[in-house]
């Protein structure tokens, strides 16, 4: 992909213009970035230092209750039915501040155009869920889809967005997620993944998948993606993990650099592959 203009998604709604990227599936082990992509680092620690003032406002927990700006991205967030499990609020936890904090530093480390306010907050039973290429959902262990919400969700993904599925830990979570998957998905499921696959060395490339490990209630975190017909993956899930704490927190000195900086390393790298495959 290269020259500036627009995607053309015929799986989504509408177009989306995206900048350019060109990346190549590197061998093993992989080289040295160049300077632009290490001056991108530094950036992204040095950000993690200074953003995030913003803790302590009120924010609505009711769909559309925002009025994001008219970024090229505006990443979305699932509301959906839920068994009462975790209060029947997992779906918001972190909301709104991870996405703020993610969006910081995806409009300082890239050439997204995008605002810390571009984020929405969205029904999965509306039609309003295919406006958005990029889409996180929380705690699908007290998920309970509906028909239409599984529907919806089987057709996000047909049609090319991407779903990242995080904060989930413990066997009941788990087997609560693959349960809801097979009726959304009978035919296939989620499988696991390694620090090898190239979506973690798209923008920022992670040396492991550990970092975060000594900071989540999980065991060690494992990462599952669902790989549609094309060999395109179209989500991942963070079992055993909890990106968005690490997002929502930076502003609070909650957790040590590295995890935090391998969390943002990672949102950004997701963000980036669902806008440009």
């Amino acid at each position: 992909m290269c020259g500036t203009g627009y995607l053309e998604s015929d799986k989504l709604n509408c177009w989306y213009p995206v900048p350019c990227y060109s990346f190549a599936v590197k061998p093993s082990p992989r080289p040295v970035r160049t300077a632009v992509a290490a001056t991108a680092v530094v950036s992204l620690l040095a950000t993690a230092v200074a953003v995030g003032q913003s803790w302590g406002r009120r924010y609505d927990l009711e769909p559309g209750s925002n009025d994001p700006p008219a970024t090229e991205l505006i990443a979305a967030r699932w509301r959906f039915g839920t068994n009462g499990m975790i209060g029947n609020m997992g779906w918001s936890h972190n909301y709104p501040y991870s996405e703020i904090h993610l969006n910081e530093f995806v409009e300082n480390t890239t050439r997204i155009n995008v605002a810390p306010e571009s984020y929405q907050l969205l029904d999965l039973g509306s039609d309003e869920i295919f406006d958005h290429p990029f889409t996180y959902i929380s705690e699908p262990g007290e998920m309970d889809l509906s028909e239409q919400e599984a529907e919806n969700l089987r057709e996000y993904l047909r049609r090319g967005g991407f779903l990242l599925i995080d904060d989930f830990d413990g066997t009941w979570q788990l087997s609560n997620f693959q349960s809801q998957m097979r009726m959304v998905f009978p035919e296939r499921g989620y499988t696991p993944m390694t620090i090898e696959e190239p979506i973690f060395d798209l923008v920022f490339r992670l040396e492991d998948l550990l970092a975060t490990a000594d900071y989540n209630p999980g065991r060690e975190p494992v990462f599952m993606s669902f790989v549609n017909d094309d060999g395109d993956v179209t989500s991942v899930a963070c079992f055993n993990n909890d990106l968005a704490n690490f997002w929502d927190r930076i502003d609070r000195g909650s957790y040590p650099l590295r995890p935090s900086a391998d969390a943002f390393r990672m949102g950004i790298n997701f963000i980036v592959y669902a806008m440009t495959h």
